[in-house]
């Protein structure tokens, strides 16, 4: 049998210093001397021998070496801390559950999923603790891939390697604008109009631009806004024309708000997913929530 040499907490303090940038820096950050998290990294460096920075001034920047050494740390230090969990309360890991969605899915969906997965699940554990966070699909990923979360769900493309990715829901993209404006619009107007964007790294605005600007060629006029609802409200008093999920706006549809233009571009479609990392060791709660996107996808949950 082999004899492990290095330990859990060589790992976070080398993790901390690959975020923080430097020894002094990292010591605060995990409640240590700079002295100490110095000494650590370089008896890690020693046990393994390799250079894990290259050392610039008072900063160490990560090396190709400790590039490849980082997400594997940060998996195993993920896995320590789920070990912790289950000791201090095992019923926990039942229904403890991090996860992140991107702004439409996290708005309109997610809800209604954590309704499933806690109202289904007896009251076993009788302290636990859920996180749901929202942001774009850049911003969903990276926090995966850094395993700050458990799971993903995304509207768009996902380039974080580290990541699996498996498709889950269909999503219809539809043409809206204020309530009064003429439904149907040739694709010489539609190169007039404003078109109110979503940030660049959002799947929205990425699953837009691939149908859209084939057609458009470009937007000629823009307002990029941070949030689909902000986009949402900004078409209903008429900033504009937008491209929204059908999830998000069939509410304002039906109440006249908004209305759906007809234009000669063809039907838009996005492929949404979910995401975990391929170090992840799944818990009990990540099972059981990722046969819930299963049959969700077979039944979708109304918006």
């Amino acid at each position: 049998m082999n004899i492990l040499r290095l330990t859990l907490r060589q790992l976070q303090i080398f993790v901390a210093v690959a975020h923080e940038g430097s020894t002094s820096a990292a010591g605060e950050a995990i409640a240590l001397s700079q002295s100490a998290a110095s000494a650590a990294v370089n008896e890690l460096e020693r046990l393994l021998g390799l250079k894990l920075f290259d050392r610039a001034g008072k900063r160490l920047l990560l090396n190709d070496n400790g590039r490849a050494l980082l997400p594997r740390a940060l998996g195993l230090l993920d896995g320590a801390a789920g070990v912790e969990q289950m000791a201090r309360n095992p019923d926990a890991q039942l229904q403890a559950l991090r996860i992140g969605a991107s702004t439409t899915l996290g708005s309109q969906l997610l809800p209604g999923l954590l309704k499933r997965f806690y109202g289904e699940v007896p009251r076993q554990a009788a302290h636990w603790q859920a996180e749901a966070r929202v942001g774009n699909t850049a911003q969903v990923c990276a926090a995966v891939a850094a395993f700050e979360l458990d799971i993903g769900l995304i509207e768009g493309p996902c380039h974080e390697p580290a990541l699996q990715v498996q498709p889950w829901l269909t999503d219809e993209l539809v043409l809206v604008a204020a309530a009064g404006t003429e439904a149907r619009l040739a694709l010489k107007a539609l190169r007039d109009c404003v078109w109110l964007l979503r940030e660049p790294g959002s799947g929205t605005r990425e699953a837009m631009d691939q149908a859209l600007l084939p057609h458009l060629r470009s937007y000629r006029r823009s307002i990029a806004l941070g949030s689909s609802e902000a986009i949402r409200q900004a078409a209903i008093v008429g900033l504009g024309v937008a491209c929204l999920s059908r999830w998000l706006v069939a509410d304002a549809l039906a109440a006249g708000r908004l209305v759906e233009l007809r234009t000669p571009l063809p039907p838009l479609r996005r492929q949404c997913h979910w995401v975990t990392h391929r170090d992840k060791q799944p818990t009990q709660a990540l099972q059981r929530f990722i046969t819930l996107l299963a049959a969700a996808a077979d039944t979708p949950l109304p918006a």
